[in-house]
């Protein structure tokens, strides 16, 4: 085989290679963009959506929300810094709720968090206790879902905590109790759903994952709200049989027409 044969050989196999990792590389990004339809009631009244994204040091996340119904038009954007286990490093939140905007940064600092809320023009800085699996939770916000369903599988959903970015800010526990599977489809493709019933401060919720604990489904049953991935579909528990029908009586013996004759 000639000199120039071979370099050109080599060089489609690492073009090939090359092109494979670039597909790949779209491939994984893809898998962690995600798009949600927020319903209430059956009726869509906004969206969301998470970019989880692999960083030097851990992963970024991007999410946001537009909610637009009566009596309620809320909007958020937040950027998320989270290391290799998916613990809180900072976050910000850029958002309007009926046309008041508010910004939120929190970071962990040593032993705590300092959560700085800026709202109706005023500037409130609260410090809050460091746990670790604590999960920076606003409102229909699908990269806080994913993040607590990624803790929780890590440490066996124990010592989880909220940090809630309301009025002056606080942290709460988290409560997770986990549920028998479930089944559903995505994309028509079927798969196993972990199903987890969440509550804090409040909060009730049942969040639906795949085995890999991304998020698909949350429903917040008490307000009839539910935000389903594009894609997603929750098949239904099994319907119990209908009751077997009632055996059927005995005919009744017909009557001789007349009175028989006494002897």
């Amino acid at each position: 085989m000639c000199v120039h044969t071979r370099i050109n050989q080599i060089g489609r196999l690492l073009l090939l290679g090359t092109a494979g990792l670039m597909v790949a590389g779209l491939l994984a990004a893809q898998l962690h963009a995600q798009n949600y339809q927020v319903s209430q009631n059956g009726k869509s009244v906004g969206t969301a959506n998470l970019l989880l994204s692999k960083a030097a040091q851990g992963y970024t996340a991007t999410s946001g929300a537009n909610i637009d119904m009566p009596g309620l038009k809320y909007k958020f954007t937040e950027n998320e810094s989270l290391d290799a286990g998916y613990h809180l490093n900072t976050v910000q939140l850029n958002g309007t709720v009926n046309g008041t905007t508010a910004t939120v940064n929190t970071a962990k600092l040593g032993a705590q968090f300092l959560m700085k809320i800026n709202a109706n023009g005023k500037l409130t800085t609260t410090p809050l206790a460091a746990h670790a699996q604590a999960v920076f939770v606003p409102d229909f916000d699908p990269g806080a879902l994913e993040v607590v369903l990624k803790l929780g599988a890590a440490h066996n959903n124990g010592d989880m905590w909220a940090l809630v970015p309301k009025q002056e800010g606080s942290i709460t526990a988290i409560r997770i109790v986990t549920n028998a599977d479930m089944q559903g489809t995505l994309n028509g493709a079927p798969l196993a759903v972990h199903h987890f019933s969440v509550t804090f401060e409040g909060n009730k919720m049942e969040l639906f994952s795949s085995p890999a604990n991304d998020l698909l489904q949350a429903e917040w049953t008490d307000e009839g709200f539910a935000m389903v991935r594009q894609g997603f579909k929750l098949t239904p528990p099994a319907r119990a049989p209908a009751p077997p029908p009632p055996p059927a009586q005995p005919a009744a013996t017909p009557q001789t027409q007349g009175q028989a004759v006494q002897q």
